[in-house]
């Protein structure tokens, strides 16, 4: 994927990798956000012996819910098979995925009682993407899938012609403005 015009690959200074790239984004309905994520590319031109490659996609999806959603003991399932789904209908090879996904639910009390309780859906994930002609992942494909993924966490439908074994979550409040 070539990076936009100005745009590059910045060294980070960290141990994890000398080469980053990151960026987030948001599904967002009139003033309401349903699902907001970051994506970070990382880039190790000597190659990572725990990535088993030279590239590392990492990222975090999270999305409000309602509480009885939540409560559904498949939901963390569900929600990793997105993230492998969306990679695999993209036709995407990929290695070394790791991750969590994570409810959570927050109940307030005094001088924020007033505020209704939440609960809220996180994956965190972590993938080598499979370096194609030149040695280089086709990062705009991830990128793509990443969305999909993203879209999806939102509760929005499927873009192309539907699936009957996608699952969506219906009713979503979105993140929280921070």
């Amino acid at each position: 994927m070539g990076l936009p015009h100005g745009t590059r690959i910045c060294p980070t200074g960290a141990r994890t990798a000398p080469f980053a790239y990151a960026l987030e984004a948001a599904v967002v309905d009139g003033d309401q956000d349903l699902a907001d994520g970051r994506l970070v590319l990382l880039h190790d031109p000597d190659g990572h012996d725990a990535w088993h490659g030279t590239f590392r996609l990492v990222t975090l999806v999270r999305a409000e819910l309602e509480p009885e959603m939540a409560a559904d003991p498949l939901l963390p399932d569900v929600c990793w098979s997105w993230l492998t789904g969306a990679l695999q209908a993209r036709g995407l090879t990929y290695g070394e995925a790791s991750g969590t996904v994570t409810r959570a639910s927050s109940h307030y009390f005094g001088g924020l009682s007033e505020r209704p309780s939440a609960s809220q859906i996180e994956i965190r994930a972590s993938w080598t993407p499979r370096e194609g002609l030149g040695g280089v992942p086709d990062t705009a494909a991830h990128l793509a899938s990443w969305c999909d993924l993203l879209a999806q966490v939102a509760g929005l439908p499927p873009a192309g012609p539907g699936d009957a074994s996608v699952v969506t979550l219906p009713q979503r409040r979105g993140p929280q403005s921070r």
